[in-house]
């Protein structure tokens, strides 16, 4: 007369923590592919590499309360035209040394990373640049001997020579670029871009 309820049974909570473990795995699954399809070159909030062939500038959005990302007419870097492939293959160098270079010890992008120097998430609109005409050669010089070329804009916080080349400078100026780009949901808050009348 004394019987277990199903409930309580030991068979039944292992075969329940199988099928949930089991489920658990499938939802994790499904949602990693459809956050790789929205977080993807080319998707809607993140553009394709030949962005960085064109303006790029933010608007603030009343209803949304919320800046976005506005992609504009041509505006070349580096005074040519990127094929996709040529972009992807620019951006991704960049991409690369910021990687190898370790910048996220110091830098955050897209909110990760430390925040012991500026977050680079919109640094190509970043106004410290001064203007549109020499921010290109600025950025370069600036990533290849930041000792010499040095914008610390009384933090005293320096950038230490990290033996950047010309070419690795073009690609992360170039990354950047791209980066910029991505519909952040409004991240950083508040940010002016070079672009803003005062």
């Amino acid at each position: 007369m004394n019987e277990t309820p199903l409930w309580a049974s030991e068979s039944f909570w292992k075969k329940t923590a199988i099928w949930v473990t089991a489920g658990s795995f499938i939802i994790l699954v499904v949602l990693t592919f459809d956050s790789l399809s929205k977080t993807s070159a080319g998707s809607k909030r993140v553009p394709a590499y030949s962005v960085i062939n064109k303006k790029i500038d933010y608007q603030f959005k009343e209803d949304l309360h919320k800046s976005i990302p506005v992609i504009g007419d041509t505006e070349l870097i580096f005074g040519k035209v990127f094929t996709e492939e040529e972009a992807e293959q620019l951006v991704m160098l960049g991409k690369k040394t910021t990687q190898a270079k370790n910048c996220m010890n110091c830098h955050t992008l897209l909110g990760n990373g430390a925040y012991f120097a500026p977050d680079l998430t919109k640094a190509w609109l970043d106004k410290g640049w001064v203007s549109k005409e020499m921010r290109e050669d600025l950025m370069v010089k600036f990533l290849m001997n930041p000792e010499k070329n040095a914008r610390t804009f009384g933090s005293n916080r320096k950038m230490p020579n990290l033996n950047i080349t010309e070419a690795e400078a073009k690609g992360v100026v170039a990354f950047l670029k791209w980066m910029s780009s991505i519909d952040t949901n409004g991240f950083p808050y508040n940010f002016k871009t070079i672009n803003a009348e005062e």
